[in-house]
């Protein structure tokens, strides 16, 4: 019932990219079987706002993240705010007609939610993505704001993780679910990615590594296997860094490239995401000939690890392309 963060933050969960990938999959072909029998394999926009509490998180919320964004919004009867906010959102989750399905948590009565989700005062919006616990925002927000934010998310959702919503009939009954789809074949590399997820999780970097290099020799094109190494070749280069040494030397050596690389890769495992985008490109900027080319193309491994799509890569790309030319 705890849902599942992110390994690394900013850094994709292979495994809710697999499970997202064959839902996306599944979604397609239940619609297309229930155009075939007569159906929409449609929701109604009732289905779009639900109450969840703690027994039906899983299904409700986690579950169905796999399809479609599922927008958390913690509310209480006695806060003033919340009375304020809710309805924008629940007049939004049905404008966005599917792209994402908004879930109404009472704090009073779901505390052991609230402290999952580390929710320290209300309204709190959260959103869950294939697994991922994302927070969007938190008190009084306004209506463009809202927009905004939840515009990229179904965007991230869609260009990430495959999420392209729920197809939404008005004249759906509430409650009826689309048709069942058959189980997707088991594809030629399933095996060895499990494998090397396995090997990921119980911190056999090397094994992890090479089991997603085999992958790639036979389907260089494999979004999950292309992922899953270039996490697993970070957390190797950091596995026996010491973390206290390498942010001494860059800080006593803000212009040596190796320096500046061996930090920027903590920073990111630790988190930091802009602090790694940040000092690697300070270092382009200080740096020239070889030096400054291996930063350069350490800073194109890390957008890799954090997603193209995320919008701190398209800042940090910007900002990459000004401090080379």
């Amino acid at each position: 019932m705890q849902p599942r963060n992110m390994s690394m933050s900013g850094v994709v969960d292979l495994a809710a990219v697999k499970q997202a990938q064959e839902a996306k999959a599944k979604a397609e072909q239940a619609r297309a079987e229930a155009a075939r029998h007569g159906g929409t394999g449609a929701v109604s926009p009732a289905d779009l706002v639900i109450d969840v509490d703690e027994a039906g998180f899983e299904s409700e919320v986690l579950q169905r993240s796999t399809e479609v964004p599922v927008v958390i919004d913690f509310w209480a009867e006695w806060c003033e705010p919340c009375k304020q906010l809710s309805p924008v959102l629940e007049r939004l989750a049905v404008e966005y007609s599917g792209r994402f399905v908004l879930a109404k948590i009472d704090v009073d009565a779901n505390q052991m939610l609230m402290q999952q989700f580390g929710v320290q005062g209300i309204p709190a919006v959260f959103a869950v993505v294939a697994g991922q616990a994302l927070p969007l925002f938190q008190g009084a927000a306004g209506e463009t704001q809202i927009r905004q934010t939840l515009d990229q998310l179904v965007q991230v959702a869609e260009e990430r993780f495959g999420l392209t919503g729920l197809a939404v009939d008005p004249d759906a009954e509430p409650g009826a679910q689309p048709a069942a789809a058959p189980e997707r074949p088991a594809g030629p590399h399933d095996a060895a990615l499990e494998a090397a997820v396995q090997a990921l999780d119980a911190g056999d970097l090397a094994g992890a590594v090479q089991a997603y290099k085999n992958v790639l020799g036979e389907d260089p094109g494999n979004t999950e296997a292309k992922l899953g190494l270039a996490q697993a070749e970070l957390l190797q280069r950091v596995q026996s860094a010491d973390p206290q040494r390498v942010r001494q030397d860059a800080a006593d050596r803000p212009g040596d490239a190796q320096a500046q690389i061996a930090a920027a890769d903590l920073d990111l495992v630790g988190g930091h995401v802009e602090d790694a985008f940040g000092r690697l490109i300070d270092t382009v900027r200080v740096t020239a000939g070889d030096d400054r080319d291996a930063v350069r193309l350490r800073l194109l491994e890390l957008f890799e690890v954090v997603g193209a799509d995320d919008p701190r890569v398209a800042v940090a790309r910007r900002a990459l392309a000004r401090a080379l030319y």
